[in-house]
């Protein structure tokens, strides 16, 4: 019998793929912004206007099915300094983790 070693990134590509196909389903019945959070759950937005902060800490993999922009930032109430700007239709690992996100249409 064979051992399998879990890697942290073999564990974010595995929930990015979760939460990729996931997203499929979401965007025709469901919200478009997911993430794994710092609690390894999956939260989602279902509102995504403004400044949105991160229940469980944003810590894994991102899908921002939304139409728009979704700029992540690492302090509450989308303060400071971007960490990244996910455009719509992205899936991405994020680190490090953010603790809000802010919407907009796209440029």
């Amino acid at each position: 019998m064979r051992a399998i070693l879990i890697t942290p990134a073999v564990t974010v590509l595995a929930l990015g793929a979760l939460l990729s196909a996931a997203s499929g389903a979401a965007r025709a019945a469901g919200p478009g912004f997911q993430y794994v959070g710092q609690d390894d759950r999956v939260h989602a937005v279902t509102s995504p206007k403004g400044c949105v902060e991160a229940a469980g800490g944003g810590g894994r993999a991102v899908t921002n099915h939304t139409r728009l922009d979704a700029t992540l930032y690492g302090a509450p109430h989308c303060k400071g300094p971007a960490l990244a700007v996910l455009r719509p239709d992205a899936v991405t690992p994020v680190r490090p983790s953010f603790a809000s996100v802010r919407f907009s249409a796209p440029e």
